[in-house]
This record gives structure tokens, C-alpha cells and sequence, in this order.
């Protein structure tokens, strides 16, 4: 394949940023932080994927305040934090690769650091074993001031692009959810009212960002549950916020985290793997039991969420950013074809993260990547393909006790 002239391989404007190519690296949690701090171990990790030739690679999750957290070993964003920050950017614009920065609130899905696990709604959380605390209006108005905060530190940081996490069960998630979100008041309700936090935090944050940082959000197109936030009502969401003008883009995905993670995963459930992670006899005989209903099996396909999107396609004509599936070629160039502005790989760069690069170079041969899903679990132990030996694993010769944290002396 000539590379010179495809689209693929060009640069490519996102809002105020030049991409080298049209392919990011999705946010995949890589569980590397010390002290919710960058790491070199981290750093190394993306290093990889830069090297690779990605367009534009992405932090993740990045924890917009301490009650936010999803896991342990994720950042937090304060101002600590942020030389570390900056010499992750320094570190990627050394290969001359965009960094973008995923923030988010976990709500529900959180660990309840610093705070409980906040949601729109009281619901039982099948993870933590317990209630959630409905948020009122005034944790509410903190965490959008906390979303506007993390915002400001990532452009002090030099980031380029922020991504904004309204997907996967966490807390915006959650608000958008006709399922979970019973609230009466104004954030309640009426798709708009559901909407309303979405909608205010990216404007807010558009409103502190210099005008050379990219914003985009990721936002589900189906929770995959029933009676949950489905594709019709993403449509119209993508609307809203096309309307809104705060974003240079959205990134679409599915599934929550909360209710239903194998929706956006797709392929082999690593039950097993995952009944590992917790503490005691007990409660891993108890996550074996009900991984079936909490983690359904659905098969793998390319481009598994391509149907769903391209109804956001046709009702929009701000960039998209397709996810899901995507191990081919032949796949991101029908991603352009359909009219899709960027693709976005996770576990596919895990197994090979030179694929771009090959793939540019004229190896189109199809991603390595099997679908296993092992991959889910690595989280709690720095984020691998599992196939991959250890000893060429990114950022895993670092990982866990020689790992350092990283711009504390600037």
C-alpha cells in the first residue's frame, strides 16, 4: 500500500491540533501510578505506542479528584502532580506524537477514596457489595468545579488534547442513564435533565482551555443493559453537545463498567483471571457465581460498534471518533469511509504496539491481538497483553518496585 497519499497516514487537523495520522491510542488504564503520580514505568509504557507512530496517545483514567478514583495506582489530579505530567508530554512530543489526557469521576464505579461512591441515584453496587450515595447538588457543583481544575492543570501540564470520560457507568454515565438516574430535581428526569452535567462540564472546561487544546468527550452509544442509555438517546445527546460548540469531537463507545464491562470488551471472558483480583476465598467464590450475569459473553467481531455509530454519523457532522474492535487496516479505512474523523486502538496496540508503524510501512498484515481479555485484569498489576513475555512488556522492566515517580525535582 502507498502510504504517502492515504488518508490514513497523513496529518490530520483535530479542533486546533495537527495529528500525524488519523489512529489514537484509546484510553486503557494502565494501573502505573505511585502516590496517584506519574511514573517512569508510565511514561515508558506510552514511550512504546509513540514510537509506534500513533497519531496521539492518551492517559488513562485520570482521576478529576480523590473520591473520583476507579482503581489504585491511577492519577489524581492536583498540582503535585503536575511535573510529572510534563515530562510525559516532553516525553511524547520527543517523538512527535499529540498527548491527550483522559479525566474523569468514577461515581459508582469508584473505590471509594476520599469520599463514597457517588451516583445519581441509590443503587446496589454489585462490585463494592453495597449502596452508592446519591449525590446532592452541592457534590455536584464541587465536581464540576473539579472537572474545570483537573482541565487547568492538564493545560499547565502542556497537554493537547483533554478527553472528557461521559462513558462506561462512571458518574456522567450514570447521570445520563434513564436506568439509574431516578432523581427529580433539574439533573433528573427528561433526557435533557440527564444531560444537563455532560453538557455543563464541557462547557466549563471548553471555557478554561486555551484555545490550542483539543476537547473531546468519550460518550456511549448503548450501556448495554435494558432499560439503559441506548443509541437513540446518544443521538440525540451527540446533538446536544454538537450544539453546545465545546467539543472538537466525540469519541463513541458502550458498556459500563458498572453494570455490564464485556459490552465494550467483546471476545473471551477472563472469569478466572478476574476472580483473582479479589481479597479472600469468599468473595472470589462469590465473583465466579455471578460473573456470568455480570459479564455475558458476547463474540468478537471488527468493528463491533460500527451499526450504532453510524446513526450518531448521519445526525451530526462534528468529528467522530470510532473504537471497538478495530485490528485491520481494511477496518480504519472503512472507518473513512463511513465518514468517521479518527480511529481509536486499545488492546490491538497492547499486543503489537508498533502496529501503526507497520502497518505504514506497508505491512498491512491483520492486528495479533486474540480477544482473550486477559488484559482486564492486568490493570491491578500495570496494564500487558498477557501474551506478550514479560521481559518486552512496555514500561514493565520498571514495574512494580523499580518503578519512580517522575518530575519531582523540577
Amino acid at each position: 500500500m502507498n502510504t504517502d497519499s492515504n488518508p490514513i497516514f497523513v496529518p490530520t487537523k483535530l479542533g486546533p491540533i495537527e495529528l500525524r495520522n488519523r489512529v489514537i491510542k484509546a484510553a486503557t488504564f494502565e494501573g502505573m501510578a505511585i502516590d496517584n503520580m506519574v511514573t517512569d514505568a508510565l511514561i515508558d509504557f506510552h514511550k512504546a505506542f509513540a514510537a509506534g507512530r500513533i497519531g496521539m496517545t492518551t492517559l488513562a483514567y485520570c482521576a478529576v479528584s480523590p473520591d473520583g478514583q476507579g482503581a489504585p495506582n491511577e492519577i489524581v489530579m492536583r498540582e503535585e502532580a503536575v511535573p510529572g505530567l510534563r515530562c510525559f508530554v516532553d516525553a511524547m512530543h520527543n517523538f512527535d506524537v499529540a498527548a491527550s489526557i483522559q479525566l474523569g469521576h468514577a461515581g459508582p464505579v469508584g473505590i471509594g477514596v476520599g469520599g463514597p461512591a457517588l451516583s445519581a441515584s441509590k443503587v446496589f453496587s454489585k462490585t463494592r457489595f453495597k449502596n452508592t450515595t446519591p449525590a446532592d447538588d452541592t457534590q455536584i457543583q464541587r465536581i464540576i468545579i473539579d472537572f474545570v481544575s483537573a482541565a487547568e492543570l492538564a493545560a499547565e501540564s502542556g497537554f493537547d488534547c483533554v478527553e472528557l470520560h461521559f462513558g462506561h457507568g462512571y458518574l456522567i454515565s450514570n447521570f445520563l442513564s434513564p436506568k439509574l438516574n431516578k432523581r427529580q430535581d433539574h439533573w433528573g428526569g427528561s433526557l435533557e435533565n440527564r444531560a444537563r452535567l455532560a453538557r455543563t462540564i464541557a462547557k466549563r472546561v471548553k471555557d478554561v482551555l486555551p484555545d490550542s487544546v483539543a476537547l473531546i468527550a468519550k460518550l456511549n452509544l448503548d450501556d448495554g443493559v435494558k432499560s439503559g442509555f441506548h443509541v437513540d438517546e446518544c443521538v440525540k445527546v451527540a446533538k446536544m453537545l454538537e450544539l453546545d460548540g465545546a467539543l472538537d469531537a466525540i469519541e463513541l463507545t458502550g458498556g459500563s463498567s458498572f453494570e455490564n464491562p464485556m459490552y465494550f470488551f467483546r471476545g473471551d471472558v477472563p472469569v478466572h483471571e478476574m476472580a483473582e483480583i479479589f481479597p479472600g476465598r469468599i468473595m472470589k467464590a462469590g465473583f465466579k457465581l455471578t460473573a456470568k450475569k455480570f459479564m455475558p459473553y458476547y463474540p468478537f467481531e471488527e468493528a463491533y460498534f460500527l451499526e450504532q455509530a453510524r446513526l450518531v454519523r448521519e445526525a451530526v457532522t462534528m468529528p467522530l471518533i470510532l473504537l471497538g474492535g478495530i485490528n485491520n487496516l481494511s477496518t480504519v479505512q472503512l472507518a473513512l469511509d463511513e465518514g468517521f474523523d479518527f480511529v481509536a486502538i486499545g488492546r490491538a496496540l497492547l499486543r503489537e504496539p508498533d502496529l501503526v508503524k507497520r502497518w505504514e510501512e506497508g505491512n498491512d498484515a491483520n492486528g495479533a491481538c486474540i480477544h482473550c481479555n486477559k488484559c482486564m485484569p492486568s490493570i491491578y498489576q500495570g496494564t500487558h497483553c498477557w501474551i506478550v513475555p514479560e521481559e518486552n512488556r512496555p514500561g514493565h522492566d520498571k514495574w512494580p518496585l523499580q518503578a519512580q515517580k517522575v518530575g519531582l525535582s523540577d
